[in-house]
């Protein structure tokens, strides 16, 4: 069917890095059909993500994601009302998979394109689950390549008040866990393995956890590493649950700061590193303490997949019009407000 700005069966497609994934949302908020293929156990041999390699993948699954995700919604091809796709920020060749094949969709079903921002996705993820979440709201997107703190002050609506000057909290944790023979994804090892440590057992900086809204992890990074060579005999657990606890120290005190200040009604967490369990407790905690409402995603929504693509695409795609099918793909795009 043709659609016009007030098309609501949205057709999301997520290619910015090494997740193929497709979704049907309709009203920005109901998920039909969420389908992710990860290509974790693809670049795990090589210990990170490789560029070619997860183009050539892309390639390989995109249909049948898109297939899998209409069959799973029930729905056809001409149910569709608009086709979003995340053109930026991400790898430049995964990205123009996704574009290429969102482009092509909207024009052989003759509805509009949507390019979505991935960083705005994520903060949208949250309304999938909780729709009725109350705004002004502070997000702290945390993922292996972002870490941003954002206000979110009402739809389409927010400020980032900072990000990271240096390595981002998940590109912190790979390092740490590549350093400790954990394997990749490093994330979820280290979270695995802190379980069985003493988060107070080694004193890690904390660093700029008192100094504007910035956040830098290079140097509880190095100092990881120094402790390790200078202490070899420490246990493992003890260095992944004291750097992870220091990690989480900074992200929940600068979001909990930033919260009262702001005046907001609540605290998010979004991005890949959002799964983190003791990230979790610390931020529900802060909110339990502080009398906020706390959202912690669940799995499937810290990851990145399509829902959250198609979900901008419905609120982009009625304050601003389609896209023009000349948007490309942007592997440097920033959030708006940043």
């Amino acid at each position: 069917m043709s659609a016009d700005i007030g098309a609501d069966v949205i057709l999301g497609i997520e290619t910015s890095c090494d997740e193929t994934a497709a979704a049907v949302v309709t009203g920005g908020v109901h998920v039909w059909s969420n389908v992710v293929s990860s290509q974790v156990e693809i670049h795990a041999k090589y210990g990170g993500v490789v560029p070619e390699v997860a183009s050539r993948a892309h390639v390989e699954t995109i249909i049948p994601v898109v297939d899998e995700a209409l069959d799973r919604a029930g729905l056809e091809g001409r149910d569709i009302e608009a086709v979003a796709a995340t053109h930026g920020p991400g790898l430049v060749g995964a990205l123009l998979v996704g574009v290429s094949t969102a482009k092509a969709m909207a024009l052989v079903w003759d509805v509009p394109f949507v390019a979505v921002n991935h960083l705005e996705a994520h903060l949208y993820a949250a309304f999938l689950e909780e729709p009725d979440l109350e705004m002004p709201l502070v997000v702290l997107l945390v993922s292996g390549g972002h870490t941003m703190l954002i206000l979110m002050e009402d739809h389409l609506r927010y400020r980032v008040l900072g990000s990271t000057v240096d390595d981002a909290a998940g590109e912190a944790f790979d390092k740490v866990a590549r350093l400790l023979d954990l394997g990749y994804p490093g994330g979820p090892e280290i979270d695995r393995l802190s379980v069985e440590g003493d988060p107070a057992a080694i004193a890690f900086p904390r660093a700029m956890v008192n100094d504007g809204w910035n956040f830098s992890f290079s140097g509880v990074k190095t100092a990881v590493v120094n402790h390790v060579r200078k202490f070899p005999e420490t246990p493992a657990a003890d260095v992944a649950a004291s750097f992870q606890e220091a990690v989480a120290d900074v992200l929940v005190t600068k979001a909990r700061r930033a919260a009262r200040e702001h005046g907001a009604s609540g605290m998010c967490l979004s991005g890949g590193v959002a799964a983190n369990s003791r990230l979790r407790e610390k931020m529900a905690a802060a909110c339990r303490d502080d009398g906020l409402r706390a959202f912690l995603p669940s799995q499937a929504m810290c990851t990145d997949n399509a829902a959250m693509v198609a979900a901008v695409g419905w609120w982009r795609l009625r304050a601003d019009g389609p896209s023009s099918l000349a948007a490309g793909a942007d592997p440097s795009l920033r959030l708006p407000g940043h």
